[in-house]
């Protein structure tokens, strides 16, 4: 009654749920009984509806079933075996309590072994060429898909798959007599794609899987012939025909496989051969236009979105093919479906699929229409990309940076331009606004939409902020930092441009419109976060910087290059991250010369022509610098081969020796044993120079006595050098002429050098000073030209300060003189004095420490009296000079100095606690106003007499 109830009713879906939710030991019996009372008395409705349960089967999912089904498996499971046995009734022959033996076959494969009996029981009673097509596909699909004939893991390529179901879908649509026809489009889908995935729970043994393959060419060979005949003279495709040659198709292929793979007797390799032939002779007369079926596009699209919306099998997957197939998108069920299903699209590489997909409509629709849609889509594809994590935003802008360069979506997608520039404007007013650690995840995920849509404006706006904004660049580099996208690498025919959008990007926005002293700064410690960030991978590197910033403005006449010696100093700072420096792809040696030129340059740099540019003097102490760390990174190993490098010496040894001699002493380090130091000839009459390391050289300029000029230049040089020549230096101190003539000398070489030197030469010659005065082979005789009355003071700790400051009294003396007036150009004086200032300012230190703190006097108490003494001579002096100096604007720093030097006299006369002292500093200070008075200067003589008015306050 059951049986003939389910049959009537068309339900053999649910006969089969029921079926499957009895126990493993019931349910092949009852097969059994159906393939049994089917057997008998067979009819075609009978064998229908056989087909259908056996085709159920194979398409039964577990955890699918409804609620009644449910019901009903739990009530088996708890009154099913007592209530059979209460009733008096015999259990089936097969029923077994306990879970059954371990020989004992799996249950689901008795099941299909039930089923291929059941066939070879009624095959005789098929008749229609339909439903022998249905039993068929049936029994190859369970044979293919339910055995070890289906190679593991290889499920069917997510478009083929789609034009499976499409196809399904197509052929229940097609045909009015379908069970499925008046169905929905998601119902016939979701029914499409049980029938295409299979789910293979168990699988036949070799014994019943070549029993089955026995029997299904037994089958061919009976009705082969006759279903050819028939396919072919049919118009179209029926459901039950398409399902034979599809899943013969795949049979066939899977048997090849099979039939390659070791393990097989002669009767398994006879069975699978004759197989392999017979499908592919069956597959080779039927007609090709039966085999594939010509497919709507609008179809195959609904298909597609309805898996989507619906969430059904492979939706995930679906979702690729949606973004990127080139002829659905833009209708209206397009759209719904995206914006509908965006959590689906909230992956990397589907939003940059959208994003191409949109482009190219984009690039084929102008119209108003067209427009609306592109806004639509465009809103929805950033929210899908807004939701992504950081990381997977940057695959995505790598991807647009890779499609459409610096321009990213602007360049084809005219709506992104649309309010973009005050969106822009808006979003930066805020970070800028709010700079902090805590709002850097804001500032980035805001900065990341804007980025996706225009890289590059993007990026020159954060550059030209940074550098405007004060104090803010340091976060806007660490939002920049947060996207390693932007390292994106562009391709220029020009080989000398950037190769970095970031670099490109800091170049057009920023570089040559720094216009203050603050910006430089902020863009130099910019560039420094990005190449060296706190917490993230560098945005661009120093070689990249290098060749942007540096090697094209390294020439003396550039309006960049003392901005791009900084840079130069940064980066070669950076360690380098490979075994290979960096600084290899920068052509090093050329970079050597470059800066070999500058340092020439400065020889003549108070003689260059005033209109011609050329970095400050103060920029040479970097420009050393500089030379002094690239002589450290490049290295032997730098050059591809040890004959290259020897080359490479050659040649920068060639193109040094025009220039100044002294550079090439700067590059010891460099040439190592391939160069000795070349030097003056007149050098070796005041040095005992060893000649196997130092060797002369004719240069007409320096003549008979100028000896002690190149001594000295070669004390600028170096401190190690500078330590060399003071040990060579040979003067005979028993021979007063000697040493009368060495000191007028050194006051001459002096002056000659003093103008040229930057801050850290002089300071090597103040050293140098010391060092002679300390070991009494200079001699500077101390003249009371500033003394009122015969100091009763101890001044033998401190002579070696009274010197150094009347030494200083005479270099000027002598550059002021009329034999020199016209030696050194007026821009000239104000460098002269700065240096002397630093001099007398450190000369003020080593006297103060020499003394002692002034309210813990020495034990004599008279240290406060010398220091005071010795701090009015430097006065006085200092007074000297200013009145000497041409009138050039020099006097700012002799204010400083001077009233440094009276409050170093204030301090230590006060600390003075001797009876006399009150009266010793009232004759001091009418003593100091005196000398003030005659200051002609009268900004100096004004400040002085304001500081000197106080000191007896």
């Amino acid at each position: 009654v059951l049986f003939e109830l389910v049959k009537a009713l068309g339900a053999p879906r649910l006969f089969v749920q029921l079926l499957l939710a009895l126990p493993q030991d019931v349910h092949r019996g009852e097969l059994e009984h159906l393939v049994e009372y089917i057997a008998s008395e067979t009819s075609p409705s009978d064998i229908g509806f056989f087909l259908d349960v056996w085709w159920e089967v194979m398409k039964h999912k577990e955890g699918q079933e409804d609620a009644t089904v449910s019901t009903f498996s739990t009530l088996i499971c708890q009154r099913g075996c007592e209530s059979s046995l209460d009733d008096g009734l015999q259990p089936p022959k097969r029923f077994k309590g306990d879970p059954g033996s371990l020989n004992d076959p799996p249950a689901a494969t008795s099941l299909l072994t039930v089923l291929i009996e059941g066939l070879k029981q009624t095959y005789r009673s098929i008749a229609l060429p339909r439903v022998r097509c249905y039993a068929l596909a049936n029994l190859v699909e369970l044979l293919s898909a339910f055995s070890e004939l289906e190679p593991e893991g290889s499920p069917l390529p997510v478009a083929e798959y789609l034009n499976k179901v499409s196809s399904v879908v197509s052929l229940w649509t097609s045909n009015a007599e379908s069970q499925f026809h008046h169905r929905r489009l998601d119902e016939k889908v979701k029914e499409a794609e049980r029938s295409i995935s299979l789910l293979s729970t168990a699988k036949l043994s070799r014994e019943e899987l070549f029993v089955g393959l026995d029997f299904l060419c037994s089958l061919l060979h009976a009705w082969g012939e006759e279903l050819q005949g028939t396919l072919n003279s049919s118009e179209e495709l029926c459901y039950e025909s398409y399902r034979l040659l599809d899943a013969l198709t795949t049979f066939g292929k899977n048997l090849v496989c099979f039939s390659e793979a070791r393990g097989l007797n002669e009767d398994e390799t006879r069975i699978v051969l004759e197989l392999t032939q017979i499908t592919k002779g069956f597959l080779k007369e039927i007609s090709t236009s039966l085999k594939s079926k010509d497919l709507d596009t609008s179809l195959v699209s609904s298909v597609a979105m309805t898996i989507i919306e619906q969430k059904l099998d492979r939706h995930v997957e679906m979702c690729s093919i949606f973004a990127s197939e080139k002829t659905w998108p833009f209708s209206k069920d397009w759209v719904d479906c995206l914006v509908k299903s965006k959590a689906l699209f909230q992956k990397p590489e589907l939003v940059l699929k959208l994003l191409e997909t949109l482009v190219n409509f984009a690039t084929s629709r102008q119209d108003k229409d067209g427009r609306e849609l592109q806004m639509q889509v465009t809103k929805a594809i950033v929210e899908c990309y807004t939701e992504l994590l950081l990381t997977d935003k940057n695959k995505v802008i790598s991807g647009v940076l890779a499609s459409w360069g610096g321009p990213g979506l602007s360049l084809n997608l005219q709506v992104v331009m649309e309010g973009f520039q005050e969106d822009l404007n808006v979003t930066f007013n805020q970070i800028t606004k709010s700079v902090s650690d805590e709002g850097l995840t804001r500032a980035v995920a805001s900065v990341a939409r804007l980025m996706l849509l225009y890289p590059e404006a993007t990026v020159k706006q954060v550059c030209n902020l940074a550098v405007v904004n004060l104090g803010a660049h340091q976060f806007l580099a660490q939002i920049l930092c947060s996207f390693p996208a932007l390292s994106f690498p562009e391709t220029h025919n020009d080989p000398g441009r950037p190769c970095s959008l970031v670099v490109r990007c800091l170049e057009e926005a920023v570089w040559g419109r720094l216009s203050t002293a603050r910006e430089e700064e902020q863009f130099l410690e910019f560039l420094a976060f990005l190449m060296q960030p706190s917490s993230a991978a560098p945005l661009v590197s120093p070689a990249e910087v290098t060749k942007a910033f540096v090697l094209p403005y390294l020439k003396s006449d550039s309006a960049q290059i003392e901005l791009s010696l900084q840079i130069l100093s940064k980066v070669l700072g950076i360690r380098s991250c490979s075994e290979e420096h960096w600084i290899k792809s920068c052509h090093p040696f050329p970079l050597l010369l470059s800066l070999c030129k500058l340092l020439d340059g400065y020889t003549k740099y108070w003689h260059q022509p005033r209109d011609q540019l050329f970095p400050s003097l103060e920029s040479k102490d970097l420009v050393l610098n500089i030379l002094c760390q690239l002589c450290e990174v490049v290295r032997p190993e730098a050059a591809p081969s040890p004959e290259l490098w020897v080359q490479s010496l050659a040649w920068l040894h060639r193109k040094v020796a025009s220039l100044d001699w002294t550079i090439g002493l700067r590059l010891k380090k460099l040439y190592g044993d391939h160069f000795k130091n070349e030097v003056p000839a007149t050098l070796f009459e005041i040095c005992l120079l060893p000649e196997d390391e130092w060797t002369s050289q004719p240069l007409p300029a320096y003549g008979p006595g100028s000896g002690l000029l190149a001594w000295m230049e070669c004390c600028c040089v170096s401190t190690a050098l500078r330590e060399t020549m003071l040990t060579l230096l040979t003067v005979n101190v028993d021979n007063p002429e000697e040493v009368n003539l060495f000191s007028k000398g050194f006051l001459v070489a002096l002056i000659q050098v003093f103008p040229w030197c930057s801050h850290s030469e002089w300071k090597r010659l103040t050293h140098v000073v010391e060092n002679l005065l300390q070991r009494q082979v200079l001699h500077v005789p101390y003249t009371l030209e500033y003394v009122q009355y015969m100091p009763l003071l101890n001044l033998r700790p401190f002579a070696c300060y009274l010197q150094f400051s009347v030494l200083f009294l005479r270099g000027f003396q002598l550059l002021c003189s009329s034999s020199c007036s016209t030696w050194l150009p007026a821009e000239a004086w104000l460098h002269v004095v700065q240096l002397y200032c630093g001099s007398l300012t450190d000369l003020l230190g080593s006297v103060k420490s020499a003394a002692g703190p002034p309210s813990h006097p020495a034990e004599d108490r008279t240290s406060t009296q010398e220091v005071s003494f010795i701090c009015i001579q430097m006065f006085c002096h200092v007074l000297h000079v200013a009145a000497m100096l041409p009138d050039k604007g020099c006097s700012e720093p002799l204010v400083v100095v001077a009233l440094e030097i009276l409050s170093q006299y204030e301090t230590f006369s006060s600390a003075d606690t001797s009876p006399s002292n009150t009266l010793r500093r009232a004759n001091e200070r009418h003593f100091l106003e005196s000398i003030t008075d005659n200051v002609s200067d009268k900004a100096l003589r004004g400040t002085l007499l304001q500081k000197l008015s106080k000191l007896g306050a």
